[in-house]
Formats: structure tokens, C-alpha cells, sequence
């Protein structure tokens, strides 16, 4: 069938454009008065009917090709849990008035099917069918009802098509997630069984050249940087699946936060790190997974700040929290950067080619950050370094 009009029928205003609609087509067709009418009192009765007992129900208006014959057509379908009745005195009358009528349920729907032939002398084709749909799919609304109506459908369609895309980009989502669990933990394996040996060959006695040694040292080094790699990317993992385990204790906040930088100045010889620590205060935290957190906000301060520079980390009370900051004297960054730098996978263009990374580091943080109950962000400006701070909710304090 060619459906010409589609209308659905939830109140009484939906009667009266049905017969109008109707009306429309039969006499667009170049039926007769007496043809039109009949036709449209016909759907309208069905259409009275339906809405008495449901608001669920839809009529489509078409023009259906049987061989050489065209048929003027409505299909109405509603709730099969819709029963007519004999007091349904509409249902019974309308049967009469078309030659063609039929009603039947298909997957848990009924179907009311009416049709009247068209004369042979409209010379209907498969072209002017066409050019009668687009008449009608262009055509203005009969009323404010109808514009409303359209109005709402086309939203409702736009509503339906932007839920549909955020469905697929759920799935899309979870099966790159997937893929990223289950491609770290094999890539995992290997790379530890390179690093295991390249540390157990740089203690052999039999190393041989200065050459040898640094490319050992090299082996291992990167190993070690493809490891980190592997953890953030099973960490993203196990965070976009709800899966991040925490083992939280009451811990010494000074003395954590000096111990962490004490290891971090080994791993950063060629920057001075300094502390100011006024107020002890314990806090509730992972000490693995905040460990995480400081190896990546000074890692990132020496990153992008000049050798023999210094990094300033310092403590500061803000009401029932306490608030950690890193100082450096790097390259800083711009406002657009200072507001998506802890999003996933996100890196400054400005630093693409100069500096390696994926931009894990500070998303894994931030998340850390807010599982602890706190709030982590950053100040910047372009060329005057950047100042990482962090605060986590206190669970007693010492002045």
C-alpha cells in the first residue's frame, strides 16, 4: 500500500481530522461527492470507535494496487485487548457503508482493514501516485489541532532517534571497554615476563660491554613505562565498569603525603621538591590507589617543567577538609585546557609532539579524587606554571 495520511487517534479533535483528512484525499482524488462522503463517514465511525476505547490507536489513509486496479484504503490498529461489542453501534454501521471490509489480529495487534475500488478513468500510475503522496506530505496542516500534532510527532521521532544514538554509543562504549580489559590483562603478561628478564640479566656477572648495559637498562626502563600504561588502561576499565576496588584506613596525612614525596624525588632527581606541612590531619584513604594520585601529579610537574626547577607541594585546611597542592614552574596551560584536562584520553595540542602520554593520568586521578569524597582542580596561566590541588574530607585534625 502507498500510505498517503497517517494519523494517530487519542482524543475526540483526532475524530474530526480524521474525516477531514479523509475528505481531503477522496476529493483530491477526483471522487465523487456522494463517494467522499461515504468513505469518510465510514472511517469516521471506526475512528469513534477506537477512541472510546483506547488512546492508542492510529489510521492510515492510502491507495493500495491490485493488478491493474487502484483501491482508496484505511488500516486502523489498536491494543488487541480491545474488544467491540454490540453496543458498539459505529463498528456495525460502518461495515455497511464500504464494499470491503476486514478485521483480524497479528502480533498482538487488531487490524481493521476498509477499502473501496476507484474508477478505471482516474488512470492512476505508479507516478501519479507518487506525486499524490508528496502533494499531501507537503501540504499545510488543516488546523492549529493538526500543527501541534505534528509539532509533537516530529519531536517525539527526534526524541526517539537521539535516545536510539545514545543507546548504540552505550554499547560502543562497553564493548570498547571490554576490549580494553581483556586486551591489558594479555598484553600485562608478557611485559612483566620482559622486565623480570631484563632486570634478571643487568644482575648477571657477565653483562659484557657498556653497551650492553645501557641497552638493558633501556629494556627495562620502557618495560616499565609500557606497564604503567597497561595499569591505566585496566584501570579506566575496572572505573567505567563500577569494578575499582578501595581499602580505606584512617592514615597520617603529613606523614603519607612526605613519604610519597621522598620516593617521587628518587624517581625525579633532576627537580627539588619541597613541603610545607603546617597541620597533621587524618584522613580516611586507598593508600595504593592515592599513591597513584601523587605519582601522577608530580610526575606531571616535572614533566612539563624545566630541569633543576623546583616543585612546591604544601597543605591547607579548608574547613572539615584538607587541601594538597603541586607547584610547578612549567609551560602552564590555556582556560580550554584547564577545563577538559581531566577528561578521558584528553591531551593540550600544544603538547602532542613534544611530550608522550594518553592522556589517562589526571582522568584515573580525578576519579580516585572523587571515590575519597573530595574534589580535585587545577589553576593555570599559559607560560607561568600550574597549581594541581586536591581536597579530601578530614577525619581528624592536629595543629
Amino acid at each position: 500500500m502507498y500510505d498517503i495520511v497517517t494519523i494517530t487517534l487519542e482524543n475526540e479533535m483526532d475524530l474530526v481530522l480524521a474525516h477531514k483528512r479523509t475528505m481531503k484525499v477522496a476529493e483530491k482524488l477526483g471522487l465523487t461527492v456522494a463517494t467522499q462522503t461515504t468513505f469518510a463517514t465510514a472511517v469516521s465511525e471506526i475512528a469513534r470507535t477506537v477512541i472510546e476505547h483506547t488512546d492508542h490507536g492510529s489510521l492510515i489513509i492510502g491507495l493500495e494496487q491490485t493488478k491493474q486496479r487502484y483501491g482508496l484504503k484505511a488500516i486502523f490498529t489498536f491494543e488487541s485487548e480491545v474488544k467491540f461489542t454490540n453496543a458498539d453501534a459505529s463498528y456495525y454501521y460502518a461495515q455497511k457503508l464500504v464494499p470491503e471490509f476486514n478485521m483480524y489480529e497479528s502480533d498482538g495487534v487488531t487490524v481493521i482493514e476498509m477499502k473501496i475500488g476507484l474508477p478505471r478513468s482516474l488512470n492512476l500510475d505508479r507516478e501519479k501516485v507518487a506525486l499524490f503522496q508528496t502533494f499531501f506530505l507537503n501540504e499545510r496542516p488543516l488546523n492549529a489541532y493538526e500543527e501541534i500534532k505534528l509539532r509533537i510527532t516530529s519531536l517525539n521521532r527526534i526524541t526517539e532517534e537521539q535516545e536510539e544514538e545514545l543507546r548504540q554509543s552505550r554499547i560502543i562504549d562497553e564493548k570498547k571497554t571490554e576490549f580494553m580489559s581483556i586486551a591489558s590483562h594479555e598484553i600485562k603478561t608478557p611485559i612483566t615476563i620482559i622486565k623480570a628478564y631484563s632486570q634478571m640479566a643487568k644482575r648477571s656477572k657477565d653483562l659484557g660491554s657498556d653497551e650492553i648495559k645501557n641497552i638493558l637498562e633501556k629494556i627495562d626502563a620502557q618495560s616499565s613505562k609500557l606497564l604503567i600504561l597497561v595499569q591505566q588502561l585496566l584501570d579506566i576499565s575496572r572505573i567505567e565498569n563500577g569494578n575499582i576496588v578501595y581499602t580505606m584506613a584512617a592514615t597520617p596525612f603529613n606523614s603519607f603525603v612526605a613519604e610519597m614525596v621522598e620516593l617521587m624525588q628518587n624517581i625525579i632527581p633532576h627537580h627539588t621538591i619541597t613541603l610545607n606541612l603546617p597541620v597533621e590531619a587524618t584522613v580516611n584513604l586507598d593508600s595504593l590507589r592515592m599513591e597513584q594520585v601523587f605519582s601522577n601529579l608530580l610526575g606531571n610537574a616535572a614533566k612539563y617543567s624545566e630541569k633543576n626547577t623546583t616543585i612546591h607541594v604544601s597543605t591547607e585546611m579548608l574547613g572539615d577538609q584538607i587541601r594538597l597542592s603541586v607547584q610547578d614552574n612549567g609551560i602552564g596551560m590555556s582556560a580550554e585546557s584547564m577545563d577538559s584536562v581531566f577528561n578521558k584520553f584528553y591531551r593540550d595540542k600544544d603538547v602532542l609532539r613534544t611530550h608522550a602520554g594518553l592522556g589517562m593520568g589526571l582522568y584515573i586521578a580525578s576519579k580516585i579524587i572523587n571515590d575519597h569524597g573530595g574534589k580535585i582542580w587545577v589553576e593555570s596561566k599559559e607560560g607561568n606554571g600550574s597549581t594541581f590541588s586536591f581536597s579530601l574530607p578530614l577525619l581528624s585534625m592536629t595543629v
